[in-house]
């Protein structure tokens, strides 16, 4: 499922950035085409704001196997409305996978990759890449606190891909405590369970800020990807 109720209010644009143009179609159909594209994934979930006016221009809206459904004010709950749903559907212990609609340059063999590395673990996990920087925790003023050891750190990325009833346990649980995950793994962590992080390609970008359209189109390019 993909959530796609935000705004992205960092990017400054007139609409949200799931649609701006990128290399000549929206963000939100290079994101949706690799999963509909996927022999293994049987349909795909859009979570989005109820007054979106924007979604029936997407090359997917009326796509057999996409479905709307509402979202919510913060990125949990729109995942937690798709889980909602899947619930009443499908069994629970159903694989789901969460890929954020601003990440448009998902490689195919990660999708792959993380697909083979989890299908038999008993929690689940997540791309990622491990933190090449140097890490600096700062205060409120912008004044450096500390260094970070970055040798255990890594850089979460989407899909994340959990059983749907562990995930949806995971959220209700997180939201009853009041806490506003901003990532699933962050929910199933919650719950005293290790993710296994998956090592894809730095490429797999979320686009937040405009200088991130351009290199976000200069991967498509790349990764040879064509509209």
């Amino acid at each position: 499922m993909i959530p796609a109720a935000g705004v992205g209010r960092r990017m400054g644009a007139l609409i949200p950035k799931q649609y701006l143009e990128l290399a000549g179609r929206p963000v939100i159909d290079w994101s949706l085409g690799l999963f509909l594209d996927h022999p293994r994934i049987s349909g795909v979930l859009v979570s989005l704001d109820p007054g979106d006016g924007y979604w029936q221009q997407t090359a997917f809206a009326d796509h057999p196997r996409v479905r709307r459904v509402p979202g919510g004010a913060e990125r949990c709950r729109s995942v937690l409305n798709a889980l909602d749903l899947l619930a009443r559907e499908t069994d629970e212990a159903d694989w789901v996978l969460v890929h954020d609609a601003a990440r448009p340059c998902l490689r195919g063999g990660d999708l792959d990759r993380l697909l083979e590395a989890l299908i038999n673990h008993p929690v689940g996990g997540l791309l990622g890449v491990p933190v090449r920087d140097t890490m600096k925790q700062v205060g409120e003023t912008g004044a450096v606190r500390s260094t970070v050891p970055r040798e255990d750190l890594w850089h979460a990325f989407t899909p994340q891909m959990f059983r749907l009833g562990l995930l949806r346990r995971a959220l209700h649980a997180a939201l009853e405590q009041g806490r506003l995950v901003t990532d699933d793994a962050g929910a199933v962590e919650l719950m005293g369970l290790e993710p296994v992080l998956v090592e894809g390609h730095a490429d797999n970008i979320k686009i937040t800020r405009p200088e991130d359209l351009l290199l976000a189109g200069f991967y498509l390019e790349q990764q040879g990807r064509r509209c």
